[in-house]
Formats: C-alpha cells, sequence, structure tokens
C-alpha cells in the first residue's frame, strides 16, 4: 500500500464515519478518513470558549449501540442524568427511567400511568430494535437465497416477538405505531411537565409538532435503541476521541482539513477520491457520512438516474435545532431545585400542548417566543471543563428553522439568544447577568460547519416515510448508492440518527458482504 492507495475511503470523521472505517480495519482492509474539518467529530466535538472546553453542538450520549461499542472495544466514562422536567409554578419532575415524582420528593398523580405507558413503549420498541443491528430487509424480487433467507428471518423474529405480547398488547401496538403522540400520552396522562417531556422527547430534531402522524413511531424507534441518556466525562471531544482511537488502532489513517473535489469514477465505478490540490486517492470502495444529495453531488449527479435524483432532492431535511452555549461566572439557583437535580438534563417543555405550540411559529419562518429547551449544566458533573467557579449551560433548542424569515444576521442571532435566556430567567432568576460569553449556531451554521443537509441533527427526518426500507429513499436504503462501491454510512442511512454508530458498522458490514473489496 502506497500513502495514496487504500482499500476504502471514508468520507467524514464524525462517529459513524470512524465506525465504519474501524470496522472495515478489523476485516483486514486499509482505510483512510477524510475530513473537511480541522478536527474530529463532526457534530460530537468540543470548543473552546472564555476558557471553558463545552460541546459546541451535541452535548449528551444518545443511544450508543451497545454491540458498536463492544466491538470498537469503546472507553467511554460516562453519567447517567435524570431528567428534570421544569415547571413554571415551580412543581418540577424527576424522571428516571420509568418513575417520576415532584423534585421535592412528593408523589406524582400521574406516576402509575406513566409508569405504565413508558413500560409498554419500551416493550413495543424493543421489538423495533432489532431492526437497527443490520441492513434493512430488502427481499428484491422475491428470489429465496442465503441473503433474502436472512432477512426473512429477521422479520420472522419481529412477527415472533409481535406474537409473544398477545393479542391486546398486538393489536395496541398495531393501533399507536403510526399515531400522533400528542393523543397517546394525553390518553394516558394529565397534561403537564410529565407528559410535555415525552412529547418533547417524541419530535426532538424533527420538523414535526406532537400532533403530527407518526411521532409515537419516532418515540419507539428512540426508545428501540436504547433511549439511555448519559453526560460523558470530558465531553463530547472525549467521545469523538474514543472512536478515533479505536479506528487509529486498527490502523486507520485519519486527515483533517482536506477538501474533496470529487469522486473518481470509471465505467460506473468508484475508483477513489479526488481532492482539491489534485491528489488522488486511490480505493475500491468509498464510504461517505455526508448527507445523501451532499455524496450524490460528490459522486457527480450524472451518474444517477433522474428518479434516484428526484428522490434525494425531495427528502424532507429542515433542520429546526440551534445551539446555545453560555460561560457563566458562578453557578445558576434554579429556584425549587437542588444541586445534584440542577446536574441532570433539564427540560423546559412545560406540557404538550405548549410543545405543539412552540411548532408553530416555525412553520412559517419564525421562532416561538417560549422556545423548547433541552440545557445541561456539564461543569456540575465534570469540573474539568471549566475554571473554578465556572460553569457551562449548554442548550438545544427546537423549533428553530433554518429559513428563519429575513436570515439569520447578528441580529437574529441575539434576538435568538435573549429569547432563550429569557426563558430560563423564569426557572434560574438572575441567569442572564451571569453570562461571561456566549454562542449562538442556528440551523444554517450548523450546516456550514458540519455539512449536515438543512442542519438537520439526523441529516434526514426519522419519519415513518424515511425510515427502515425507505431511509434515506425507496430503493436506496441498503448503503450501497447508486454507483458501484460508493456507499453511504452516516445518519441518513439506516437507522438513523443519535450518537449510535450503527448506521457506520451496518454500512461497513454491507461492503465486506457485497464482496466489493477482495
Amino acid at each position: 500500500m502506497t500513502d495514496n492507495r487504500f482499500d476504502a475511503v471514508v468520507i467524514g470523521a464524525g462517529h459513524n464515519g470512524l465506525t465504519a472505517a474501524a470496522t472495515l480495519a478489523q476485516q483486514g482492509k486499509s482505510v483512510c478518513v477524510l475530513e473537511r474539518a480541522d478536527r474530529i467529530g463532526g457534530m460530537s466535538r468540543s470548543a473552546d470558549l472564555g476558557g471553558a472546553t463545552l460541546p459546541e453542538m451535541a452535548h449528551l450520549l444518545y443511544n450508543l449501540n451497545p454491540g458498536v461499542a463492544k466491538s470498537l472495544g469503546l472507553k467511554i466514562a460516562s453519567r447517567a442524568l435524570p431528567t428534570v422536567a421544569l415547571c413554571p409554578a415551580q412543581q418540577h419532575v424527576v424522571i428516571q427511567g420509568k418513575t417520576a415524582q415532584y423534585a421535592n420528593g412528593d408523589a406524582h398523580p400521574d406516576a402509575a400511568a406513566y409508569a405504565a405507558l413508558y413500560q409498554r413503549l419500551k416493550t413495543f420498541a424493543a421489538l423495533l430494535g432489532q431492526l437497527a443491528e443490520g441492513a434493512p430487509p430488502a427481499l428484491a424480487g422475491g428470489m429465496l437465497n442465503a441473503k433474502t433467507l436472512q432477512e426473512m428471518m429477521a422479520l420472522g423474529k419481529l412477527g415472533l416477538g409481535l406474537k409473544r405480547l398477545g393479542k391486546v398488547e398486538m393489536r395496541e401496538f398495531l393501533r399507536v405505531i403510526l399515531s400522533n403522540a400528542y393523543d397517546l400520552i394525553l390518553d394516558e396522562l394529565s397534561d403537564g411537565p410529565l407528559a410535555g417531556a415525552l412529547a418533547a422527547d417524541a419530535v426532538r430534531g424533527a420538523y414535526a409538532g406532537p400532533r403530527s402522524p407518526g411521532t409515537v413511531f419516532s418515540l419507539m424507534y428512540r426508545l428501540g435503541n436504547g433511549g439511555d441518556v448519559t453526560l460523558p466525562i470530558g465531553g463530547m471531544g472525549a467521545v469523538a476521541a474514543a472512536f478515533a482511537d479505536a479506528a487509529t488502532k486498527q490502523g486507520v489513517q485519519i486527515r483533517t482539513d482536506v477538501d474533496i473535489a470529487s469522486l473518481v469514477i470509471a465505467n460506473d465505478r468508484v475508483q477513489g477520491v479526488l481532492l482539491s490540490d489534485g491528489t488522488t486517492i486511490h480505493a475500491d470502495a468509498v464510504l461517505s457520512s455526508a448527507g445523501a444529495m451532499q455524496t450524490m453531488q460528490i459522486a457527480g449527479i450524472a451518474h444517477f438516474d433522474v428518479e434516484a435524483t428526484r428522490r434525494m432532492r425531495h427528502l424532507r431535511n429542515k433542520g429546526t435545532t440551534a445551539k446555545v452555549n453560555l460561560v457563566l461566572r458562578n453557578l445558576p439557583a434554579f429556584t425549587g431545585l437542588t444541586r445534584e437535580q440542577t446536574a441532570g438534563r433539564l427540560l423546559v417543555a412545560p406540557s404538550a400542548v405548549a410543545v405543539e405550540r412552540a411548532f408553530n411559529p416555525a412553520k412559517y419562518g419564525g421562532i416561538s417566543k417560549s422556545p423548547l429547551i433541552e440545557a445541561v449544566i456539564p461543569t456540575l458533573t465534570d469540573t474539568t471543563l471549566a475554571p473554578d467557579g465556572t460553569h457551562i449551560l449548554s442548550a438545544i433548542v427546537s423549533y428553530v428553522p433554518h429559513g428563519l424569515e429575513g436570515g439569520w444576521t447578528d441580529a437574529a442571532r441575539a434576538d435568538l439568544l435573549d429569547r432563550v435566556v429569557q426563558t430560563l430567567e423564569a426557572y434560574a432568576p438572575g441567569i442572564g447577568e451571569l453570562i461571561t460569553h456566549s454562542q449562538v449556531l442556528s440551523p444554517a451554521d450548523i450546516e456550514t460547519m458540519t455539512g449536515a443537509p438543512g442542519g438537520h441533527w439526523h441529516h434526514a427526518e426519522m419519519g415513518i416515510d424515511q425510515i427502515l426500507t425507505v431511509r434515506p429513499a425507496n430503493l436506496m436504503a441498503r448503503y450501497a448508492f447508486g454507483v458501484g462501491g460508493l456507499y453511504l454510512c452516516g445518519a441518513s442511512a439506516h437507522p438513523g440518527g443519535d450518537v449510535m454508530g450503527a448506521a457506520g458498522r451496518n454500512a461497513a458490514m454491507q461492503v465486506i458482504k457485497d464482496g466489493v473489496l477482495r
């Protein structure tokens, strides 16, 4: 192997790209990872602000796939966090798994109903979670062979699991799977912070409100992939470093600050990658963790048929999630919360109705005056992230449109910051006076920085019409992407977003199964 000859090239050094590279290297293949940015991690990376190390975009480790963690030997220190659903009347609710109680220790009147609903959703979700462990079924042409038999066995396992639920629960599964989260939640719970927390998790990162059809499916799908929420010690940069370490230990080369001009294609097969400086890196396979449309553009639209191009252009990927990072001179005091509770995942989603109302302005290019917020103060768990006494507040703000009316000017970012601070003031009076440094990243900024299409954290909606056998689109769902030797390995491929790594591993294993690499 020369410096510019590899079995495979992976585009993008996010967690999925690094997982794909490490998985191929474990199979004895030579792999090079190319990253446009000056550092690895994609959305799972850290940044410096005001002397503090903060999670620039993603701030929690969601749904790390156990199979990926085991196969790569990942060692990521983290702490499980409770969810604290904040209430304007200070009747905050602390949620840990299927238990819910008020922050002051009093019993919540809906605790039993919540536990039953949560357990039912987890049971249903476990059935769907099985489908994340490999390529989605194809059964192309109805031919029975070794590959389709394996797919039929996976579907048979799902069917058997449904049957084992019993008739009542099986009917309930079929009744709710395509319904909206709003109705399901409020059929079981009274509206308030507990219901709001469930509604918020059903639509996180989506261009959808809890009343939108299919949001029960998206909630179950997330729970089916674990649903665990942990705070990584050392920040999200430590997560990215763990994936990179696993790859480099297998001999993977990782190159940052590399700009790709195009793919090298001959006879409808990938031959390698052409860099902007004129260098060609030769490879028999290219795996892209970029968005589906971006990958098509890198390869060259001319190499795809009209229908494939049309499908990619019509992917639903409107980003609605912004990031606000604050450096604070002191710890803010959240009324009604202990220090330990303040260290949890703080949700501003006062009710299911409030979540739906927060979505309404985004439909028309606006931002709610009462935005939906998920916040953490990681310095309460990991004091190494900031100087003594200084704290970080990391906030993910939902329903912030990519195409803001009037555009994303400095004034627009300042307005978003003000709305977030004013919303937090209702729960932590005086927090605005503690801010020493701030960073605001709109969906448009996130797209520019990471290449995520539309600034969408999952590269495409996780709706029922863009999941499993139709992710990213019908007949393009098994990682192979049009041109021979070209594969998708990022969040736009099955099973989708969150910090799982499953898409990367599945794509790499599909490359091996397809016999692309000799």
